[in-house]
């Protein structure tokens, strides 16, 4: 138990321990420039915490943010926020020790309500000149594998019916601008947070391609006045439970939502805002004409990497990736395919050779104090896997670079899916399709190909004979030997 722990708020900033950085500025001061859809621990471990240095330095006090969500979780997360004033404890865990900051560019979290009635009056707002988005990889009706916007998903048929009454956020936006557009407003510029290659282009096409459905004169407007940056966000942020709890009572603070986060942050955005932006370039964000670099290096390295060995581990019952590096198959798994089958598909950038970025990535991933779990890391596979690894199979089947490493990977996500570890134990859902995914693992335990005819997530790649030998074999090996017994085998170059 901890004594005399000081309740999050306004009023309790002045008797925060010394050390623990907090505001400088007056928060009374700040006025609403931004809207966030999706206030999760990534957001304010990383563009609040940007905003946040700016304001320490007087700056940008008119680009305060105004939290929002379309799901009945955000509506608790608001409650929770709201209570200590919108303030979040941010605790960062380098390898060798623990700081601590309070951050306040959060001023506000809109009301979440079914019809975002309330979202689409905050956005109305001629105050608001961004709005920002992190709704998860798979938040964007995307279909896997043509990477195309698919209309055909009920909610987006719901938005569709319903343009004044939306469900999604893509809706919401694009009610908003219609608003604005009626009252002789400027538009805001929708910039998209998440980790998809070309976000910002995929944010274009969902909302351009929505409006069109009930407004085309509106779908002009808004492609040809707003503006949708791609950018590459960076940071690793474990989800919150007991021992962030724990860390924030260690430093005397009662935060009910603390976010710890690595000692590591990036954010490279293309400089194309419709309505000005703040000057993030002073507290270390890049921008740059060329976010497709620095996005497919990341992407390819770190988020596909996640993968490779997440789901490994998640068979082999660790508990956090940073256990997942110290398993010696698992860990020089993924250096050999990070070195061997995905850099050659990598080009080096100006402050980064690909092979010092995949150094980078195994520090990171090495940090034993971020207590990220295998779990959170393999959730929603079949967003990540069509997302991160897919692409990286297309392009090296293309080239003629060897693909063994990423084939074998696709058989360990398929057996991950069947439900459960080496031990016997339960894998608890952790998919959104998780029911229709368990079946085909099964069903391909004695019929691999079975895996790759899921036409929604493979596409044509079933038709390989390459891919379907390499597979099959990767597949029957680990039914039949066990992962650490192929991966052994993977290491010593026993493929086909």
């Amino acid at each position: 138990m901890h004594d005399n722990l000081l309740p999050l708020s306004n009023a309790s900033l002045k008797d925060i321990n010394k050390e623990i950085r907090v505001p400088r500025y007056d928060r009374d001061k700040i006025t609403p420039g931004i809207v966030h859809i999706g206030v999760g621990n990534f957001h304010r471990a990383h563009q609040c915490w940007y905003l946040h240095r700016l304001m320490q330095e007087g700056l940008a006090l008119d680009w305060g943010i105004i939290g929002a969500g379309v799901r009945l979780a955000d509506e608790h997360q608001r409650l929770k926020l709201k209570k200590q004033d919108y303030l979040t404890t941010l605790i960062e865990l380098d390898p060798n020790y623990c700081s601590a900051e309070v951050v306040g560019s959060l001023i506000g979290f809109v009301p979440v309500e079914e019809n975002n009635s309330a979202l689409i009056e905050q956005m109305t707002d001629a105050e608001i000149r961004i709005v920002s988005l992190t709704v998860t990889e798979g938040g964007y009706y995307i279909d896997p594998v043509s990477k195309k916007f698919d209309p055909t998903h009920p909610e987006i048929q719901y938005d569709i019916s319903n343009p004044n009454t939306p469900k999604t956020a893509f809706g919401a936006l694009v009610a908003a601008l219609k608003n604005r557009r009626a009252k002789g407003l400027s538009p805001f510029t929708c910039l998209s947070c998440d980790n998809l290659q070309g976000n910002g282009d995929i944010l274009r096409e969902t909302v351009v391609t929505l409006a069109r459905y009930s407004d085309a004169d509106l779908a002009v407007w808004i492609d040809t006045n707003c503006t949708f940056p791609n950018s590459m966000v960076d940071c690793i942020v474990p989800a919150t439970g007991e021992r962030e709890l724990a860390l924030a009572h260690d430093i005397g603070i009662a935060d009910e939502a603390p976010v710890s986060h690595e000692n590591f942050r990036q954010w490279v955005i293309e400089d194309k805002f419709c309505s000005g932006r703040p000057n993030w370039e002073h507290v270390g964000a890049q921008f740059t004409n060329d976010v497709y670099l620095y996005e497919k290096m990341k992407l390819r390295i770190l988020n596909a990497g996640h993968q490779l060995i997440a789901n490994a581990g998640e068979l082999l019952s660790i508990e956090l990736i940073s256990g997942c590096m110290r398993h010696e198959l698992i860990g020089d798994y993924f250096a050999k395919v990070a070195s061997e089958e995905i850099a050659p598909l990598v080009e080096d950038l100006p402050d980064m050779t690909v092979i010092n970025y995949v150094k980078l990535i195994t520090e990171r991933f090495s940090n034993v104090n971020i207590l990220d779990t295998v779990r959170r890391v393999a959730f929603d596979g079949s967003s990540r896997h069509t997302g991160f690894v897919l692409p990286i199979i297309r392009d090296a089947i293309d080239a003629g670079t060897p693909v063994s490493g990423l084939l074998l990977s696709q058989a360990i996500w398929a057996r991950m899916c069947a439900g459960w570890r080496e031990n016997g134990t339960e894998i608890i859902e952790n998919d959104p399709f998780w029911e229709q995914l368990k079946r085909k693992a099964i069903a391909a335990k004695d019929a691999p190909l079975i895996w790759l005819e899921q036409d929604h997530i493979y596409g044509d790649l079933v038709l390989n004979s390459a891919v379907r030998n390499e597979f099959t074999v990767w597949s029957e090996s680990i039914w039949s030997e066990g992962i650490e017994r192929t991966l052994f085998k993977y290491l010593k170059g026993q493929t086909l």
